[in-house]
């Protein structure tokens, strides 16, 4: 199988201007298929802009797009009827209900017997949580709820790929979570790839991430390299009482790169200091380093922990111009290369 059947969404130097302003510059993205994608970026970023080049929406000002092989803008038709697409405010007829809503959407896609439709429909309430508030009116529903229907709505025709604005962006961490939790159940249906600010959550879901800054792509990576950062593997040890003499102990250590120490900052940990740690042998530290200060019984060990990138550290180092933590080919990768 080739890399291109692979992919779901491929863009070739996609650009837009409004006016003579460059909305979005030359744009490489790569979406593989089956993944979910997270497409970051500050608000303005042209995030948005991007949605509507990838689903035909507007015309590009320069190179192209292609969705499942076809051309977003000779075969928008084509690729919509495979897309299924949230917008970042979904609009209702409040009246309705959510099995309503569902099959007024359906019919836009199905003209099979009535049975076969509900069968969807059902099917489709389920797997977004709303069986139980089906035939209840919209207007009631919370700001989950109504995303939650939105995504519904957005599957109930088996779409290849699902495109979603912003899904949780309004959201409480309740109606967050529930969001979430739909979008990693719909993993083995569909592609997809959704936009937002919040980078926690793709933290949490997210395969791949893609960074867009100032209409610039300038980080395209599986979310484990782009967090991996420069390959280095480090502790975080928070000790009491004869500090110096455990850090020598630590230095000494041949697969131990470097320490470095502060003074810990939680009141509860007043009086502690807390080591960074970097070293080049995983297996080592893991059998060796928490015994070299356990050994000397005047010393206490306060906490210890695996340090774990954090993936907002990393995006605002990206986008406030810093040098990319991660390795050199997922820089490569964020200055575009094919």
């Amino acid at each position: 199988m080739s890399m291109h059947t692979t992919e779901v969404i491929r863009t070739s130097e996609l650009s837009k201007s409004y006016q003579g302003a460059n909305v979005l510059h030359p744009l490489n993205l790569r979406v593989a298929r089956h993944a979910i994608c997270g497409f970051l970026g500050p608000n303005g970023a042209g995030k948005s802009t991007t949605i509507k080049l990838l689903l035909g929406l507007t015309r590009p000002t320069g190179g192209s797009a292609t969705i499942f092989g076809k051309d977003s803008v000779r075969d928008s038709v084509a690729i919509r009827e495979k897309v299924g697409y949230l917008a970042q405010d979904p609009r209702y007829y409040d009246h309705m209900s959510a099995r309503e809503t569902l099959r007024f959407t359906a019919r836009c896609f199905y003209e099979g017997p009535s049975r076969a439709v509900e069968e969807r429909i059902a099917e489709t309430l389920d797997l977004v949580g709303l069986s139980a508030k089906a035939d209840r009116p919209i207007k009631g529903f919370s700001g989950g709820e109504r995303q939650r229907l939105g995504i519904a709505q957005a599957q109930v025709n088996h779409p290849d790929l699902l495109i979603l604005d912003e899904p949780a962006a309004a959201l409480d961490p309740m109606g967050r979570r529930d969001v979430l939790a739909v979008m990693e159940r719909l993993r083995q249906h569909t592609t997809i790839f959704y936009s937002t600010h919040i980078l926690e959550d793709v933290q949490r879901v997210s395969d791949s991430v893609a960074i867009l800054n100032h209409g610039q792509l300038v980080a395209q990576a599986p979310i484990a390299e782009l967090l991996n950062g420069n390959g280095d593997i480090a502790y975080t040890l928070t000790l009491r009482g004869a500090v110096d003499a455990a850090r020598t102990r630590i230095v000494d250590q041949p697969w131990v790169a470097s320490v470095d120490a502060e003074q810990a900052a939680p009141p509860e940990l007043r009086g502690a200091t807390t080591l960074q740690i970097r070293v080049t042998d995983a297996q080592a530290a893991e059998a060796r380093l928490l015994r070299l200060v356990l050994d000397d019984p005047d010393t206490t060990v306060v906490a210890f922990d695996r340090t774990r990138q954090n993936l907002e550290a990393i995006f605002l180092q990206i986008v406030e111009g810093g040098a990319p933590t991660g390795n050199p080919a997922t820089h490569a990768r964020a200055m575009q290369a094919s």
